[in-house]
C-alpha cells in the first residue's frame, strides 16, 4: 500500500499483517485525499482503515488538530484513541479523547499542549467549539464512524453545526453498518463526489456467529443465565439487558453466583465507566452486563459469548448486540432467551436476518405456552356437559 516505514513497524508490532477488506479499499482512496462512504459491519477493521491513511497524511503540527472524528458514545471515542495511538507507536502523534462525564478541565489542558487528532462525542465537541477551546482553523480530515447510530440518537443537528464550521476544502470519511436515506441526505450536503464501498451484504453478516435461541418462562431466565455461564464457561461474555435498572439488578444477583460480574450503562459515572472497560479489555472482568446504549459501543476482539437476556425492541438492536462477538473472522456464540409469548419479536428478527435461528432445548428449562385461564374454563365446562344435537333431539 505504499504506507510509510514507521506505519509498516506500527503495524507489525500490532500485528496487523494482512488488510480486512475494507482496509483493502479504503486505506488507498483516503490517502488520495478522496472523500468516501464505507459500509461495513461492526468488528470489520474499520478503525484502522480510516486511522492508518489520517496519520499517514499528518503535517507538521499548527495552532489546532488537523483531523475530527466523531463517534457516538463515550465507549468507541476512547476505544478509537487507543487504536490511534497504538497505530501511532514510534511517531509524534497527539491524540485527544473529548467526550462529556469527565471533567472538562483535563481536556481543556490536552487541547491547550496542542493536539494532530480530536476524538469526540458531536455533543462535547460542539461544545468545546462554543467555548473557542477547540481550534478549527487546521482541519483537513473529519470522519464521521457509525453514522447510523449517531442519528438513530439525535446528534444529526450537532454534527451539521459541526460539519459548518469545517473549513474548505476538507476530506469526509463516513462509515457506517447501514446507509439510510437520512445518512444519503447528509452525504449530498457535505461531501464531494464520495466513493462509495459496501462492505456488507443486503442481509445483516452474521456467519461466523453461532445463534441459539432458548424459549424459557420469565421467572427461569436467570436460572438459565447461570446455568450457561457455569456450562460454557466464556472467556468474555456481553449479557444485554432492556432497561438500565434491569441492568443493575442482574447484575447484583449474578455476583453471587458468578466470578468477575460488572454492568455498565449510561447512567453510571464516567470514572467508573473507565474503570469497567479497562477490566473488561484486560479480562478481570469477563461477564459484562450492559444495555444497548453503551453496549454498541463496546468494540473488544476476543467477545466468546454474547447472551439477550432480554430480546430487543428492535430487531436491528438483536445484529448489533450478536456483533460483538465473531469479530475479525473469530467465532462466536449468541443466545436469546425468548419468553412463549414472544414469538412476533423472534420472526422479525429472523425475517432481518433471513436466517431461522436453531432452538436449544436444555432439560428443566423447557416452557410451555398457557392458554387464558378462561379458556380452560370455557373448555372444562363444555367437555362436562351433555352434548346436543344443533337440530334438537
Amino acid at each position: 500500500m505504499g504506507l510509510s516505514p514507521q506505519m509498516t513497524q506500527a503495524l507489525k508490532r500490532a500485528r496487523y499483517f494482512q488488510p480486512s477488506p475494507i482496509q483493502a479499499e479504503l486505506i488507498p482512496l483516503a490517502l488520495d485525499g478522496r472523500d468516501v462512504i464505507g459500509q461495513a459491519k461492526t468488528g470489520t477493521g474499520k478503525t484502522a482503515a480510516f486511522g492508518i491513511p489520517l496519520i499517514e497524511m499528518l503535517e507538521a503540527r499548527g495552532k489546532g488538530p488537523q483531523v475530527l472524528i466523531l463517534a457516538p458514545t463515550r465507549e468507541l471515542v476512547q476505544q478509537i484513541v487507543i487504536e490511534i495511538q497504538k497505530l501511532a507507536h514510534g511517531q509524534d502523534v497527539e491524540v485527544c479523547g473529548i467526550f462529556g462525564g469527565e471533567p472538562i478541565q483535563k481536556q481543556l489542558r490536552a487541547l491547550e499542549r496542542g493536539v494532530d487528532i480530536v476524538v469526540g462525542t458531536p455533543g462535547r465537541v460542539l461544545d468545546h467549539m462554543e467555548r473557542r477551546t477547540l481550534y478549527m482553523g487546521d482541519i483537513f480530515h473529519v470522519v464521521l464512524d457509525e453514522a447510523d447510530r449517531m442519528l438513530d440518537i439525535g446528534f444529526r443537528p450537532d454534527i451539521e453545526r459541526i460539519l459548518r464550521r469545517v473549513p474548505e476544502p476538507h476530506q469526509t470519511l463516513l462509515l457506517s453498518a447501514t446507509i439510510s436515506s437520512d445518512i444519503r441526505k447528509l452525504a449530498q450536503r457535505y461531501m464531494y463526489q464520495p466513493v462509495q464501498l459496501n462492505l456488507s451484504r443486503d442481509e445483516p453478516s452474521v456467519e461466523s456467529i453461532k445463534q441459539f435461541y432458548v424459549t424459557v418462562e420469565h421467572e427461569r431466565k436467570f436460572d438459565l443465565l447461570v446455568h450457561l455461564l457455569e456450562r460454557d464457561k466464556p472467556s468474555q461474555c456481553i449479557v444485554f439487558t432492556r432497561t438500565k435498572r434491569g441492568a443493575d439488578r442482574l447484575a447484583d444477583r449474578l455476583r453471587g453466583k458468578v466470578r468477575g460480574v460488572a454492568t455498565i450503562h449510561g447512567d453510571l459515572p464516567q470514572t467508573t465507566r473507565n474503570r469497567v472497560m479497562q477490566g473488561f479489555r484486560d479480562g478481570t472482568i469477563p461477564v459484562l452486563v450492559a444495555t444497548d446504549v453503551v453496549g454498541r459501543g463496546i468494540d473488544v476482539d476476543d467477545i466468546s459469548h454474547v447472551i439477550n437476556f432480554d430480546v430487543p425492541d428492535d430487531a436491528e438492536n438483536y445484529v448489533h448486540r450478536i456483533g460483538r462477538t465473531g469479530r475479525m473472522g473469530k467465532d462466536g456464540l449468541a443466545y436469546m432467551f425468548v419468553c412463549p409469548d414472544q414469538g412476533e419479536p423472534l420472526t422479525a428478527i429472523e425475517n432481518l436476518i433471513n436466517k431461522t435461528i436453531p432452538t436449544l432445548e436444555l432439560q428443566g428449562f423447557e416452557a410451555y405456552r398457557r392458554e387464558p385461564k378462561k379458556n380452560a374454563a370455557f373448555r372444562e365446562l363444555y367437555s362436562t356437559a351433555p352434548t346436543r344435537s344443533p337440530f334438537g333431539s
